[in-house]
């Protein structure tokens, strides 16, 4: 701006100057300041064409730092997001570690609960084999062994056990009963359980009804097996179902007899399973 203004006072104090030199020289100030005039005109457009293209790098530059802010926000907020996404994934890590952990402790549980029920099996069927040994001799109508949810039971009848409508145990039952207290002696850890059952015929005599019939059967068998034969007392239960957990129909007499009954039930000690399962 200030070379337009310099350069125009010239040209204002050029004709003044004129007037005093020679004509030769006046045409050659002229033609000097046709030049100057067209290198003016030539740098005022280059100085234009520089000044568009100046203003046009400095909006370009103000775009670029507008995008690199732009481009910044957007890093900041991926790196949020990343962090937030670490921080989840560390967090999901832990659930599953844990998860994982748990899962391990559950299936040693399991693992565990099932070499229990392997040994206590193994245990019921060795008892089994060692009872059909020992009770041999007698018949499948006098008594039975058999295997029924985890538990053995030793069926006897009463014709094996008692007189009719009696509770005292005579000498077969007793021979019978001996054999048994011989192996179950040896199984410290098996709970027993004495259940008499009777039919549903009313009985007559010094017992009210069947269900006192059949709890007095079971007594005196406990009483037989812990006196006699010096089963622990803290191993054994006595329980009488008189007739409402009949083994056959009490409509006929075959159903009758099967029904007139004493079992012994023998449980493996599940203290350890309970434990496990809590």
């Amino acid at each position: 701006m200030w070379n337009k203004i310099i350069f125009r006072s010239i040209v204002l104090i050029l004709p003044l100057w004129y007037a005093c030199v020679p004509q030769k020289k006046y045409n050659e100030v002229n033609i000097r300041n046709a030049e100057m005039m067209r290198s003016l005109r030539t740098t005022e457009n280059k100085l234009d064409s520089t000044n568009n293209s100046l203003e046009a790098f400095v909006k370009k530059a103000d775009k670029l730092e507008e995008d690199l802010e732009a481009s910044n926000r957007k890093n900041e907020a991926l790196e949020a997001k990343l962090e937030r996404a670490i921080a989840t994934s560390s967090s999901v890590q832990q659930e599953l570690t844990a998860k994982e952990q748990r899962m391990l402790e559950q299936q040693e549980r399991l693992d565990l609960l099932q070499n229990l029920l392997d040994e206590q099996r193994a245990i019921m069927e060795g008892l089994k084999t060692t009872i059909d040994k020992a009770l041999v001799q007698y018949r499948s109508d006098e008594l039975q062994v058999y295997e029924q949810d985890g538990k053995l039971y030793v069926s006897l009848q009463d014709k094996l056990l008692f007189p009719s409508g009696s509770a005292t145990v005579n000498k077969e039952g007793k021979e019978a009963l001996s054999k048994l207290a011989a192996v179950i002696s040896n199984s410290p850890d098996i709970q027993i359980l004495v259940e008499g059952h009777t039919d549903n015929v009313p009985i007559r005599g010094r017992f009210e009804d069947n269900w006192a019939l059949s709890t007095a059967r079971a007594t005196a068998i406990v009483r037989v097996l812990t006196n006699a034969y010096d089963v622990q007392p803290e191993r054994v239960t006595a329980a009488g179902r008189s007739f409402y957990y009949p083994k056959a129909s009490n409509e006929t007499p075959e159903g009758r007899a099967k029904n007139r009954r004493t079992e012994i039930i023998l449980t493996p000690q599940l203290n350890e399973l309970f434990q496990l399962l809590r």
